[in-house]
């Protein structure tokens, strides 16, 4: 059996890190490509050797070719297309955050379950061999008990090579918040994938550099089901580069980047070890293939789904609560009243970046 695939939002994301994962597996194919820009989604197809493309995404939904749906679009409009996806009765693979909140995910998850449909999320990192590894280590007697983990993060405010218009990433809008929000729930959704589920997290969350209106600095602290305790810290605003996720235990502990490349290190009573471990070269593939194999009947299982990325997005939420002023509303119109926005000077600090400069 053979999936085919359409995809809705057909942008940088869907160049190297997915979508050739989509054609490239034996199982699998790419039937058709969305993009609003109609000249950008037919230079993808043309590119990558899709026979198909449109600006329309009611052709990819229902097109009878379509077997399952990956939106690759901003989260601001993921629950818009899951929901239309749902209603054909066809499984979706989403990208991450699953949405903008919690609130946007219940009635994903829960539109997906009324329609007896998977909803997959791009939470890939769970299938990658390189972060199988660190389970294994965490799940053997490597580190012996775990009692911690934690992650700090710090990316200069130019990272993203901002202009003059505002990046999706900084529109609550599009967005659901700031880079900690598409970057940070990689890592607490991997925390979920090696420890559990969060039992408890308290966060704070401040804007410092006035680059945006959405938050630009977090640490939280949080405990896990299983008593494990963690931290966690983020600065996007920093003057260095840093990213480092350490796990310890009472034997041992190992240490990563959570966004790079570079070997685990293992320190033990039994010494230190460098293992390295590389990526595929799409990074998507290996969580792709396991939506490929459950999809055709083979009898594995997608470990991202709905109801883990729904706790990632809780976690979030939980962090950002105060800095917006509540999340389970919409909240992105109406900055002037996120409290975290106010304690950073107000929108009158931002004027630099009205709403005809977002994109």
């Amino acid at each position: 059996m053979t999936i085919r695939w359409g995809i809705i939002g057909c942008g940088q994301v869907c160049e190297l890190k997915s979508g050739p994962a989509l054609y490239k597996n034996a199982a699998s194919e790419l039937s058709i490509v969305m993009r609003r820009d109609l000249a950008k989604a037919e230079d993808y197809a043309r590119r990558h050797g899709v026979r198909s493309f449109t600006d329309d995404a009611a052709r990819v939904i229902e097109a009878s070719d379509v077997d399952a749906v990956y939106v690759a679009t901003p989260p601001g409009a993921h629950l818009e297309y899951a929901l239309r996806v749902a209603a054909a009765g066809k499984p979706c693979y989403v990208e991450k955050p699953m949405a903008r909140s919690a609130t946007e995910c219940r009635r994903m998850a829960a539109a997906f379950e009324a329609a007896g449909q998977p909803l997959f999320v791009a939470y890939y990192r769970r299938a990658l061999p390189r972060f199988l590894k660190l389970k294994a280590l965490i799940d053997s007697s490597e580190l012996g008990r775990v009692a911690s983990v934690s992650h700090c993060l710090k990316r200069p405010a130019g990272a993203l090579g901002e202009s003059a218009a505002l990046p999706w990433r900084l529109d609550a809008a599009q967005s659901g918040g700031g880079l900690f929000l598409d970057l940070a729930s990689h890592a607490f959704d991997l925390f979920d994938f090696l420890l559990g589920p969060i039992q408890h997290i308290v966060g704070h969350a401040a804007n410092h550099a006035r680059r945006a209106a959405v938050e630009d600095t977090v640490v939280a602290a949080f405990t896990f089901e299983s008593g494990v305790v963690g931290t966690a810290s983020y600065q996007f605003a920093a003057s260095v580069y840093e990213d480092r996720l350490e796990v310890v235990g009472d034997r041992g502990q190992v240490t990563c980047s959570l966004f790079g490349t570079e070997p685990l290190e293992l320190c033990n009573d039994e010494g230190s070890e460098s293992i390295a471990v590389e990526h595929p070269v799409h990074v998507q593939a290996p969580l792709i293939a396991s939506i490929v194999d459950e999809l055709s009947g083979k009898g594995s299982r997608c470990p991202s789904r709905a109801e883990s990325a729904l706790r990632t997005s809780l976690v979030m939420d939980k962090v950002l609560h105060a800095y917006y002023g509540g999340r389970d509303d919409a909240f992105w119109r109406r900055p002037a009243t996120w409290p975290g926005l106010a304690k950073a000077g107000g929108l009158a600090a931002l004027s630099a970046f009205s709403s005809a400069d977002r994109p």
